[in-house]
């Protein structure tokens, strides 16, 4: 399977918004030394996997070349929808048949042709951690915790990549099945606020704000991932986020990184760690849960706050495990044939009236005239 292969020191991101380029730092850890280079990521991706043109400019010899051949090109808008049920308790509602579901495009039902509980199909994972000065208290505790998550998670048909970000996303381990590898980029973050230390007259010491410049990259790194890793990948996609849900600095807005994930078709989990001290105490706040929200409902996943306890992080890595593991996959040929690159919405019911958590709509492909 092709990889994404990020060598270069600085990717430059260029996004539309409101019919503007920007760029977005992403530097590699994994780029070979006196190396460096530059990609421009383009701001309306092409479809994911789909195959690229075959090359009509080769000069075949063979005497078969110049026999006749016939092309039959057939576009099926095929849809296929990766989903959790679970009961009134939050329970995962396993056995379930394709007979207790009906789904819908843009309020039109759909004709479900195939359906299945998947527990094993490969899956591609994304871990991303935030590095900022607001997770000063809390990133051992993410580091320990995500580690064994990797452990328990992944298996040999899978893989993973770790990104950090700060004033910056840092691509810290390219795809891998190695977990080890994948373990030794998490223990490697460190927290960057941006700040360089310096003596304080009277304090010993401590961080010095040098300039007002950008914290925390967290919406510029979920596109990086979701546009730059995820999206050239085929079956289950994740990502999971470990942050305070605060961004300060990114290029890009909420509703450009909701987009790059629906077209990767990456389910996104956001497990809010933070140290209610660093906000002031109970008197402060943060005020990133509800772009959070937005982000992992439009994508199947959800929201997670743990805070700065130990064990509700590892309860929550427990619960995103068993929901990865206990998907069902279904699947239609949309009604809608126009391959215009629109969102369209959708919805899953089941008749029993259980909950249903999937994405909330996808991007219909783009025609190749």
């Amino acid at each position: 399977m092709p990889k994404v292969l990020l060598s270069q020191r600085r990717i430059i991101v260029l996004a539309a918004l409101a019919a503007v380029c920007v760029a977005a730092p992403f530097t590699s850890a994994q780029q070979p030394a006196g190396q460096p280079s530059t990609a421009q990521l383009p701001a309306k991706p092409s479809a994911p996997g789909r195959p690229a043109s075959p090359d009509q400019s080769g000069d075949q010899k063979n005497d078969d070349s110049q026999q006749p051949t016939e092309t039959l090109k057939v576009n099926v808008n095929v849809v296929q929808v990766f989903f959790n049920v679970k009961d009134k308790h939050g329970a995962l509602m396993p056995n379930l048949t394709k007979d207790d579901f009906e789904i819908s495009e843009d309020s039109k039902q759909q004709t479900v042709k195939y359906f299945t509980a998947e527990t094993n199909l490969p899956l591609t994972l994304g871990i991303l951690i935030d590095s900022s000065g607001s997770q000063l208290r809390v990133l051992d505790m993410e580091k320990e915790v995500g580690g064994a998550f990797l452990k328990q998670i992944l298996t040999d048909k899978d893989e993973a990549f770790v990104i950090d970000f700060n004033v910056d996303a840092s691509l810290l381990q390219d795809f891998t099945r190695d977990v080890h590898r994948l373990q030794k980029a998490l223990n490697s973050v460190k927290i960057n606020a941006g700040f360089t230390t310096g003596p304080i007259p009277g304090a010993g010491g401590g961080p010095v704000p040098t300039a007002n410049q950008a914290g925390t990259v967290l919406y510029d790194a979920v596109y990086l991932s979701a546009h730059d890793m995820l999206a050239k990948e085929v079956g289950r996609k994740a990502m999971i986020l470990l942050t305070d849900g605060e961004d300060e600095g990114s290029r890009l807005k909420i509703k450009d990184a909701i987009e790059a994930a629906q077209k990767a078709d990456a389910i996104v989990y956001v497990l809010l760690c933070a140290d209610r001290g660093f906000y002031g105490g109970f008197g402060g706040g943060y005020s990133g849960e509800f772009d959070m929200r937005k982000l992992t409902e439009a994508t199947g996943g959800r929201v997670i706050n743990v805070g700065n306890k130990f064990d509700k992080l590892r309860d929550a890595f427990d619960q995103i495990a068993a929901e990865l593991r206990s998907q069902y996959n279904i699947g239609f040929t949309s009604t809608n044939t126009k391959l215009d690159g629109t969102y369209r919405k959708l919805e899953i019911k089941n008749k029993e009236g259980y909950k249903i958590q999937a994405r909330a709509g996808y991007y219909a492909g783009h025609s190749e005239n």
